[in-house]
């Protein structure tokens, strides 16, 4: 077979089976420039920049309390994106001082990129030659709708550029929504109250408006291929837009939401947005604890129970975070080994949605009967349908993507058709059964007559 097919960002190494049938031998994999890494690099000092110089605005004009959360925001999504990255690169276990460094000063993004081009530029050097250390990868992948077993020989610098590419999914989604969410959400309340936008401003929320929409976009990806880890997925131009759109109306629908919330109620709205946040983050411990099982020892083989526990606690309050904002597109599912659940699960997305938009409708209410006019002049109820509206939208986008642009819909037992008949089809059964009872009743009594 004379077609060319990429590398899997995660590519799986499994053992030689003689007894596996059609295993089509793919050719070399092709390397690409890392625009992703780059893009994600750039985010990250974009918003680290901005948000330093809001604190130095901050600190000039004496409002400790706005300079105090920018500047907290700021450096425990910094921090959680180092450790990110060195824990995905093992770094505690090497000599790599000047990367430990960078680290340290919160600039291990930088230094990670530059590798990744050196990596890039070795390879685009070497372009034809044989590498001496390779490795073999299957995977399957759906080929005119029948599933087709792929084998390529992947090279030892190929495999380590795609490491690199896997980090910075993984620094872009900490970055996202352990950063940029209540930076953004931050921002748009100092505005709110405010009246105005600087320019420092102003860059510092376009920064972390694309960070999360970017984040979100990067969740829903990864989603697919941990849940279909054994495939081959590709994404078109067209799959990647409606996902953009998708996430980029339910995230700032949802914020303003959250943000035109707060400042109706200031204070007295922390307490109901604190107790939605804890839901979500002790919701898998709960599930965790009444399955009786044991704590997942598959994390990291020089992890200690402690350093396993650290694990799942971040990586916990990451699916909060997500949860928060947005539809994270995969189940935690602590007591499994793969720490997620691996099925088409439309009920846990159906009732995702059903209780944000019932939030966010209860929410807009009290914006619209209690919000006082500090920001617009605009009307609030108008405010209020058109957030509701873009929030439904994104809805429907999402549906348009399970149901036509999914790459892999082929292998779902259920589309989104399906679940809204079944759900619907509950009724429909009653009253039939209903009416027939009744027509019988009625011909019994006429015989009777």
């Amino acid at each position: 077979m004379d077609r060319v097919f990429e590398i899997p960002e995660e590519p799986n190494v499994d053992p030689m089976s003689p007894l596996e049938e059609d295993v089509i031998r793919g050719a070399s994999p092709r390397f690409t420039f890392p625009f992703g890494i780059l893009f994600s690099t750039f985010l990250y000092c974009g918003e680290a920049v901005s948000a330093l110089y809001m604190v130095r605005i901050y600190r000039k004009n004496s409002e400790t309390y706005w300079m105090a959360y920018t500047f907290s925001f700021f450096m425990f999504s910094s921090i959680m994106v180092q450790l990110t990255l060195i824990f995905v690169h093992r770094d505690l276990a090497k000599d790599k001082p000047l990367s430990l460094f960078m680290h340290l000063i919160l600039l291990g993004p930088v230094i990670r990129c530059l590798e990744a081009m050196i990596k890039y530029l070795t390879l685009w050097k070497k372009e034809g030659q044989e590498e001496p250390y390779v490795s073999l990868t299957r995977k399957k992948m759906l080929i005119n709708g029948e599933e087709v077993l792929i084998e390529w020989e992947v090279g030892h610098s190929i495999r380590t550029l795609a490491v690199h590419r896997n980090a910075y999914k993984r620094m872009s989604q900490i970055q996202a929504f352990l950063g940029s969410v209540p930076q953004l959400t931050y921002q748009l309340y100092v505005t709110l109250i405010s009246s105005e936008v600087p320019l420092g401003r102003g860059v510092l929320m376009v920064f972390s408006l694309i960070s999360v929409t970017y984040g979100a976009t990067l969740c829903n990806m990864l989603a697919i291929q941990i849940k279909y880890d054994e495939y081959k997925i590709r994404l078109g131009p067209l799959e990647v837009l409606c996902i953009t759109i998708w996430r980029t109306l339910e995230i700032t629908s949802r914020l303003m939401i959250l943000v035109l919330f707060s400042a109706t109620l200031k204070l007295k709205a922390v307490p109901f947005l604190l107790l939605n946040f804890l839901i979500i983050l002790f919701e898998p411990w709960v599930k965790f604890w009444r399955s009786g099982a044991q704590m997942p020892n598959n994390i990291e083989k020089n992890f200690s129970r402690v350093g396993t526990l650290v694990v799942l606690i971040s990586i916990t309050v990451l699916y909060a975070g997500i949860n928060f904002s947005c539809w994270s597109a995969l189940q935690l599912k602590l007591a499994d080994r793969d720490l997620v659940e691996k099925g088409q699960n439309w009920g846990h997305m159906g009732l995702h949605y059903s209780v944000r938009l019932v939030e966010n409708v209860i929410m807009v209410l009290v914006f619209k009967f209690f919000g006082v006019k500090v920001l617009l002049n605009y009307c609030h109820s108008l405010i209020a349908l058109q957030l509701i509206i873009a929030y439904l939208i994104s809805i429907g986008f999402m549906l348009l993507f399970f149901q036509y642009l999914h790459p892999l819909r082929s292998l779902f037992t259920h589309n989104v058709v399906d679940y809204l008949h079944c759900v619907c089809c509950h009724r429909h059964p009653r009253g039939r059964v209903e009416n027939s009872e009744s027509s019988v009743d009625a011909e019994t009594r006429q015989s009777i007559v």
